[in-house]
This record gives structure tokens, C-alpha cells and sequence, in this order.
């Protein structure tokens, strides 16, 4: 069996562009990947494509030649794009081997270790006919929903707002009355997650984090500006709040050095964009060593969520799954995903490969669309859109 082609397929999905890869050999039998990378989509396409060289009549089954061979061939290693591009191609690879022997892609990365992964929610606060909460009431009422609903383990959002490097008085007390709100109602039943997204310089970072202790918050992610590894170990030597990090690392090499400097409690690894499964699986040993769970980055799509909980599913330190709650309404179209959500549990299933397939059709029925960065111009918790659905079933 030898690889015959490769496919990609950009799907808007309004917060950015889900990319997915389907890898079809001679005898008809195909794997599918995603390397969803926000708002570098074309660029990913290609750098997928480029990899082609390197897959063309290749055995598809041989997943760990393969990675290091067009990881090395590369020459100018790493970058987000080309270990996205490489992540997609390792998922889809996986998927392909899965199918061929007629078993879960988490049998083969050394079996369960769970039946089910305990989920934070993001995206709650972006619920139907309300495209984005603004006010510190309204991120309240639809927390208290959701955790009546989907009794959720944990609630991640940012409360900043648009600011960047430092934050003023007054935007200070306004995010601290947001998590003082949505703590007054969900209490206890579940772990309040702040994410930052790499905003804030060290010292608003440090001041922050003493403020946001009295609510006992989980961790703060992200919280400063993701250029420097040695800002976050400073903070973490101070800081009484945990920290939580990793999305942007997309290497083996980048997390030794994360971890040998001590500069994260939980490790954030993106199956999407850290190489795949082979990858990760490395990383994961490597944060072993020292302890440390990882909680992978996953708000992309339905073939990056089954990656996810494969990577989950047979890895003993996994901690908390990322989950989107709601999604675009044609994500029921474009993929026959089976999810289950039942009492904040994600339920690992068992069909063969990853357990998703995408509808080559339905997929180019929504087109790429360009999108940007959403941060720091006002509309950040604009994630969804007003008609947004659940994509799980409970």
C-alpha cells in the first residue's frame, strides 16, 4: 500500500477556518488530519502540500519514519505552520493506520487508560441569540447555565476585554467583578480558568495574579506576552496562582526547554500544531518526568477533538479537555462525528482511526473566509455566531 494523494479542504467555521487533510492511497483506503491554525490558513494549505515530496508513494503505515523524514528534509525546522502542516498530516496518517488494522488510534498509542475525560467548557459565554457576553452579569447568567445544563468541571474565559500589555483601574475592577460574578454563582461545582491570551508584561501579570487568589482561581493562562519563557518562570516563582501554557510551543525541543525552566504548572500542547500524535506522545513523556499534567489546547474542530482524546485517552497524565461549547451549525454536515457529553465527561469512543470523517461535499458548501484576530479590537468574545448549536449529544 503506498500513498497516492494528497487533499486539503479549508472550511469556514466563523471564529477562524477549520484545515483538513485527507490522505488517500492506492488501494482506495484514506486518513484524515487537521492542522487548524487561526488566521494562517492558505499558508497552511500550502506548507501541506509541499510536504507532498515527501509522501507520495511512501507506506502510509510507517508513521514514525515518516514524521522524521520530512521533519528533518524540512532544513529550516519548526515554525507554526510547517509542524501544523506536519500535525495533519500525522493525525491523518494515524487515522489511515487505524482504519487498516480495524482499531481506535488510541489502541495503538498503547490503549485506554480511561473510559472518559473530565472537560472545561469555552465558548459558554457565547450562547444562542447572544453572540458574545460584554457585561459581568451576563458572563454570570450564562455561566449559571451552563453549569445547570452540562455540569461542566471547569469554566475558562477573558474577562480583558481589549487590553494589552497593562491594564488600567478601571478595567482591573471590571474584570475582577466578572470573576467575582461568575464565581457568586457557579460556587464550588466547578474550577473557574482565567485565560489571557498572552496580554499582559510581567509585572501587571504578577499584580493580577494577586489580585485573582482570593477567588481561587484554577490557573491563569497565558498571562504574559508569549515571546519570553523566562518571564514565565519569573512569574511562576511568584505567582500563587498556577499557570497554564503551551499552546504556541509546537515542538519537542520547546517544551524540554519550558520544562527545564519551570515555567508552567499545566502544559498546553495542540495536537494540531505540535506535530501530531507522534509528537506529542514525546512531549507528554518529557513532562512525565517532571510531573506535570497536561491539558492539551482544543478549540478547533471535530477531527483535532478525536486526535485529542486518542492523545487522551492512552496518556496517564492528561488532566482537563478543552471544549468548545457550541459550535457552527454546520458542523453536523461537514462530519460524522459521535460525541458524547454527559455529567462534564467526554466519552472516549471506539470506532477505527480517530472515528471521524469529514463530507468532502458538505465542506466545500463553506468556503474559506477570511477572519482576524479578535483581541484587541473589542469583539473577542464574538466567537460565535447567533445560531450556534451543540455538536455533542448528552
Amino acid at each position: 500500500m503506498k500513498i497516492k494523494e494528497v487533499r486539503t479542504f479549508v472550511v469556514d467555521c466563523f471564529r477562524t477556518n477549520w484545515v483538513f487533510v485527507k490522505i488517500v492511497t492506492d488501494e482506495g483506503l484514506y486518513g484524515i488530519g487537521e492542522g487548524t491554525l487561526e488566521y494562517k490558513e492558505p499558508t497552511l494549505v500550502a506548507a501541506i502540500h509541499d510536504l507532498e515530496y515527501g509522501l507520495i508513494g511512501k507506506d502510509p503505515l510507517n508513521t514514525e519514519l515518516l514524521w522524521h523524514d520530512n521533519y528533518r528534509d524540512a532544513y529550516w525546522r519548526g515554525g507554526p505552520v510547517f509542524m501544523s502542516a506536519l500535525a495533519a498530516v500525522d493525525q491523518a496518517l494515524w487515522d489511515l493506520k487505524g482504519k487498516y488494522l480495524n482499531c481506535p488510534v488510541w489502541q495503538l498509542l498503547g490503549g485506554k487508560v480511561r473510559d472518559k475525560v473530565p472537560c472545561y467548557a469555552n465558548g459558554w459565554f457565547s450562547r444562542r441569540g447572544q453572540a458574545g457576553s460584554l457585561e459581568p452579569e451576563e458572563f454570570a447568567a450564562c455561566a449559571e447555565e451552563e453549569i445547570a445544563n452540562m455540569h461542566w468541571k471547569g469554566l475558562k474565559w477573558d474577562p480583558f476585554g481589549s487590553a494589552w500589555r497593562q491594564l488600567t483601574l478601571p478595567e482591573l475592577k471590571r474584570a475582577l467583578r466578572c470573576v467575582e460574578k461568575v464565581k457568586e454563582v457557579v460556587g464550588d461545582k466547578c474550577d473557574i480558568l482565567i485565560e489571557c491570551h498572552g496580554r499582559f508584561d510581567l509585572p501587571c501579570a504578577l499584580e493580577l495574579s494577586r489580585q485573582l487568589e482570593p477567588y481561587g482561581v484554577k490557573w491563569m493562562e497565558e498571562p504574559i506576552i508569549p515571546d519570553s519563557l523566562e518571564a514565565y518562570a519569573e512569574f511562576r516563582r511568584h505567582s500563587r496562582v498556577s499557570v497554564s501554557g503551551g499552546e504556541r510551543l509546537y515542538s519537542l525541543q520547546q517544551f524540554r526547554t519550558a520544562v527545564a525552566m519551570g515555567a508552567f504548572d499545566y502544559l498546553q500542547p495542540d495536537v494540531s500544531h505540535a506535530g501530531g500524535l507522534t509528537e506529542v506522545k514525546k512531549i507528554a513523556a518529557l513532562a512525565d518526568t517532571q510531573h506535570l499534567p497536561i491539558c492539551c489546547h482544543n478549540p478547533s474542530g471535530p477531527v483535532a477533538n478525536a486526535a485529542t482524546l486518542a492523545f487522551a485517552a492512552s496518556t496517564p497524565l492528561y488532566f482537563y479537555h478543552e471544549t468548545m461549547s457550541q459550535d457552527v451549525t454546520w458542523r453536523r454536515e461537514i462530519c460524522n462525528e459521535d460525541v458524547k457529553i454527559e455529567d462534564g465527561f467526554m466519552y472516549i469512543g471506539d470506532r477505527p482511526g480517530l472515528g471521524v470523517d469529514i463530507d468532502e461535499k458538505e465542506c466545500l458548501k463553506h468556503p474559506f473566509k477570511a477572519t482576524h484576530l479578535r483581541h484587541y479590537v473589542g469583539t473577542l468574545t464574538q466567537i460565535r455566531p447567533d445560531d450556534a448549536v451543540s455538536y455533542y449529544k448528552k
